[in-house]
């Protein structure tokens, strides 16, 4: 039997108002549908079932890309397409995937050069391995995309705040990228060169400021905790940082340098809220 050309891989926890969109949304474009799930009480199995997928029910790990790379060691596909559940592909989308997977190494060095948003993404590259060291090899094939992300939040897809393009890498060939399952906002290690696609991943993180919330509360949760685990000082000038430096700084960056207020409402919300995080999790971290 011919081992599958494209694998989608999706860890799922009561994602029942999530996972038939996303699934809808690459059916037509994979070949195997992979989800792990941290055993939830909704219907998340049963709906992804009903489109074929094939399901490993585990627990529930704090660092959910525990689950994600378990669901990238279930791969048979040539190509793994990695999505979270409030993700979609769009039809432009899945035909650039299945472009880019089908091209040659000489074809994809030239689709790389001519790539329209081509500068954007070396800036965002750029902010992105200043946090993260360098991603991928600057040499060898490509083994890896990022996309550009569209984040929906509050009614509104946002486009600036350095909100956009939020590239992630949801495209590798298999095996030669990983998560080292360390830390919820971890870079991928991408064993190879790492590309762009051209086209936008929809994400519906937040349709409801409810549910933002009830995200946001978690990542403070494990901010909290990578405290403890470094054992951060329980200081007068950390106290000064993390309560007021910090969070003002990351407003005044994300609202006027990164131009958040031109998203209006939706991205002075997002822009203050992102930047409470850190007081948040500081006063978590303290009062435990």
């Amino acid at each position: 039997m011919k081992s599958p050309k494209l694998s989608a891989a999706i860890a799922t926890y009561n994602e029942e108002e999530n996972i038939g969109e996303c699934l809808d949304s690459i059916k037509d474009y994979v070949d195997e549908i992979i989800i792990v799930d941290g055993s939830s009480s909704d219907k998340t199995v049963e709906i992804a079932k009903e489109y074929g997928a094939k399901v490993l029910v585990t627990n529930n790990p704090p660092i959910f890309h525990i689950n994600k790379q378990k669901s990238f060691d279930m791969a048979e596909g040539e190509w793994v397409l990695y999505l979270d559940a409030d993700e979609r592909v769009s039809k432009k989308l899945g035909e650039e995937i299945l472009k880019v997977i089908n091209m040659e190494q000489r074809e994809l060095e030239i689709y790389q050069q001519n790539l329209k948003k081509k500068n954007l993404f070396s800036r965002h590259l750029k902010v992105l391995e200043s946090r993260d060291g360098h991603i991928g090899t600057k040499d060898g094939e490509y083994v890896a995309f990022f996309f550009p992300r569209l984040n929906y939040f509050l009614g509104k897809f946002l486009k600036h705040g350095g909100v956009y393009p939020d590239g992630v890498i949801r495209l590798f060939r298999n095996k030669k990228a990983y998560l080292p399952a360390k830390d919820v906002h971890e870079q991928m290690v991408v064993n190879g060169k790492v590309g762009w696609l051209s086209q936008d991943l929809i994400h519906y993180d937040s349709k409801s400021f409810y549910r933002y919330l009830q995200r946001n509360s978690r990542y403070i949760d494990l901010m909290a905790t990578s405290f403890k685990r470094e054992n951060l000082r329980m200081s007068a000038g950390n106290f000064i940082n993390y309560m007021f430096l910090k969070p003002i700084h990351w407003f005044l960056m994300t609202s006027i340098r990164n131009k958040g207020i031109l998203d209006g409402f939706q991205g002075l919300t997002f822009s203050l809220f992102s930047a409470l995080r850190f007081p948040r999790a500081y006063w978590r971290y303290i009062t435990k």
